[in-house]
């Protein structure tokens, strides 16, 4: 197995105190608690406040892990910050914003849009600058307000989401944490289940259309069979990958997308459902925000701890997948 040096050292989270249940959605979408639950496993979302942005999430999530394991922001080496739902269209980045509200000058900035794949893809990038000897540690956030891109009319897709953040550093560790290995792909003939379909260079908005089409699309049943295969794919590359079983693997924790893809995933693995880590019922879909979501509170309850080993994996918009092993 290949071992290394770089791991994840700290994990924080945000999460918005707002908290909409499924019967509260139910007033204003044409819905029911029952349908989202049986269909996705969400009981919850958390909804930021209208003047909160994707940066001031990703701020009080990196503050978090700051404070719960004292450490100084000055040790922040690089920032990257992994979400969809970017301050700004196009420029300047939302890490470039974060960097700012937090008073780190000079240290390279950036955002990557991998969907909800993003803090996997992050994670694996923020590696490769510590393996160059760029820089001594990275900032990886998965930040998001999918809250408003959502279409609230659209009972398909609306229920699904909520808005939150999660943030690791990673820096070369002298104890036994360490990213042992990612596996990181792309289906691009895939891009339109997923997506935003008017506003870029693409398809600009024009003054005569409608303004949903700045929300949230989705072919649901386009994504769901690619997530099923796209999680099977990851798990059984990087357990062949690094001569391991399942059995060795301590915790999978997947983007927290929808309960039923995770349980078809694990009937088709024939792995046991209690080995993923799943809080979908909470928090609903955050994109790149869930598997940090999730590392955090696994840390804060105590049931992710040093030595063990844990599979994270994750699909999306674009369509991208992956995973990464790492041994905590």
């Amino acid at each position: 197995m290949k071992h290394s040096s770089i791991g994840i050292v700290a994990v924080g989270s945000y999460i918005p105190t707002r908290r909409v249940s499924n019967d509260e959605l139910s007033r204003i979408v044409d819905t029911t608690d029952q349908w989202i639950r049986e269909h996705t496993g969400i009981e919850a979302r958390h909804i930021a406040p209208e003047q909160m942005a994707t940066s001031d999430m990703a701020v009080l999530a990196t503050e978090n892990l700051l404070q719960a394991y004292q450490i100084d922001r000055s040790a922040i080496g690089a920032i990257i910050v992994a979400t969809a739902t970017q301050d700004f269209l196009g420029f300047p980045s939302t890490a470039c914003v974060v960097q700012h509200k937090m008073g780190l000058n000079n240290i390279p900035a950036f955002d990557l849009a991998a969907g909800c794949t993003g803090f996997i893809y992050a994670v694996e990038v923020a590696k490769g600058l510590l393996l160059a000897n760029s820089v001594n540690s990275v900032l990886v956030i998965g930040s998001e307000k999918l809250s408003a891109i959502a279409n609230w009319d659209d009972r398909n897709t609306c229920v699904l989401f909520g808005d939150g953040a999660g943030a690791v550093l990673v820096a070369k560790a002298e104890n036994s944490s360490s990213l042992i290995d990612s596996v990181l792909h792309a289906e691009g003939n895939g891009f339109s289940h997923l997506m935003v379909p008017k506003g870029g260079t693409s398809a600009p908005y024009e003054q005569e259309d409608e303004l949903s089409v700045l929300k949230l699309q989705m072919n649901g049943r386009a994504v769901y069979n690619f997530a099923v295969r796209a999680i099977t794919d990851v798990i059984e590359n990087l357990l062949m990958r690094n001569g391991i079983t399942i059995d060795e693997v301590d915790w999978i924790v997947p983007h927290q997308a929808n309960s039923r893809i995770i349980k078809s995933a694990a009937k088709r693995l024939g792995i046991e459902e209690k080995k993923f880590y799943m809080n979908i019922a909470e928090y609903a879909n955050t994109s790149a925000a869930s598997i940090p979501i999730a590392l955090a509170e696994m840390e804060q309850k105590k049931v992710l701890l040093k030595g063990m080993l844990v599979l994270t994996v994750g699909f999306g918009a674009g369509l991208t997948y992956g995973g990464n092993l790492i041994r905590w």
